[in-house]
């Protein structure tokens, strides 16, 4: 008798025990999500040459970015990052990246809409050119020190 009793308690621990395990395990890969989600989903709801940008603002929000040569051209951004699997032992990995490009006339109706996907940007050319700051802002303690070094330095030429 005393068998059996214990053998019902140890299966009762048993099935606590693997339940917890199991519990706590994820079958969902965590995301981490910057951006407007489902950006390629509302994009299929704007119709070109009925759609205002009252109507973009109100289905998919504010525009990230505004074109700086162009006052209507909107962009919008969607990024999504995953943990990768065995092969990238844990590191993060990029699974979505989608920019909209909306294009409006004078009168606020939209008259171009481009969605680009992530093999999309590897089509893209970037310039190799880099722009140089000739106006670099130093910090207090950065010119204060320059001020100091160019002193000792100065000091130093005329003693010899």
């Amino acid at each position: 008798m005393m068998s059996f009793v214990n053998r019902k308690h140890r299966r009762i621990i048993y099935i606590i025990f693997f339940s917890l395990c199991f519990n706590n395990c994820q079958l969902n890969s965590p995301k981490k999500n910057h951006g407007i989600n489902f950006l390629e989903n509302r994009e299929k709801a704007l119709v070109l040459g009925k759609t205002n940008q009252n109507d973009v603002i109100s289905i998919i929000g504010n525009p990230h970015t505004v074109s700086i040569k162009e006052d209507n051209t909107w962009i919008y951004f969607e990024r999504t990052i995953t943990r990768g699997k065995l092969i990238k032992l844990g590191q993060n990995v990029l699974s979505e990246n989608n920019i909209l490009k909306l294009k409006f006339n004078k009168y606020g109706v939209l008259t171009y809409k481009k969605i680009l996907h992530k093999d999309d940007m590897k089509k893209i050319k970037y310039s190799k050119k880099e722009t140089s700051n000739e106006r670099v802002q130093k910090s207090f303690v950065e010119s204060f020190l320059s001020s100091v070094k160019q002193k000792m330095y100065r000091k130093r030429s005329t003693k010899f």
